[in-house]
């Protein structure tokens, strides 16, 4: 919607800039549409074949005024139909490549991410492991010194 009020802004600013040229669209009533588009202020009207001053409060002419599809404006041969489809293709289509590459860069920053995250937990597994060890040798040599202390005999301990 808003592509086609920037759409309406410029046709106005076209409309009002061109409307010092001092032709009236009215006059050029059941000539040709290329000579009544000459004036970019006017609007042709295929079906009563009728020149007509564009109407620029609005965005789009209304249908009382002329149908979409035989409506032309600055181009004979393209209608406002075929031009509010072409527009929206066109807008739908930027519109869905933004939000694919918007998705797209999100997905990298979070498989980034992701593989940070595993980075760091395969360290603090490794480091858990180590601590680990280091308590399971403290553990032994506690034992070991117990055993001793009461006189057991750690080789025929280890004989079982």
């Amino acid at each position: 919607m808003g592509l086609l009020r920037c759409l309406a802004a410029l046709l106005g600013l076209l409309a009002v800039a061109y409307a010092a040229d001092g032709t009236e669209c009215s006059k050029m009533t059941n000539t040709t549409c290329e000579d009544c588009l000459k004036n970019v202020s006017c609007l042709w009207c295929n079906t009563d074949r009728k020149c007509l001053d564009y109407p620029v409060k609005n965005i789009l002419p209304p249908s009382s005024l002329c149908k979409l599809k035989d409506a032309r404006w600055g181009i004979c041969w393209v209608n406002f139909e075929a031009v509010i489809i072409a527009v929206s293709v066109v807008g739908g289509v930027l519109i869905l490549s933004v939000i694919i590459c918007c998705c797209c860069c999100c997905r990298k920053k979070k498989n980034r991410n992701s593989s940070l995250e595993t980075e760091k937990s395969i360290r603090e597994k490794e480091e858990r492991r180590v601590r680990q060890e280091e308590r399971r040798v403290q553990m032994k040599s506690r034992h070991d010194e117990i055993r001793k202390k009461y006189g057991k005999c750690v080789k025929c301990l280890s004989e079982f």
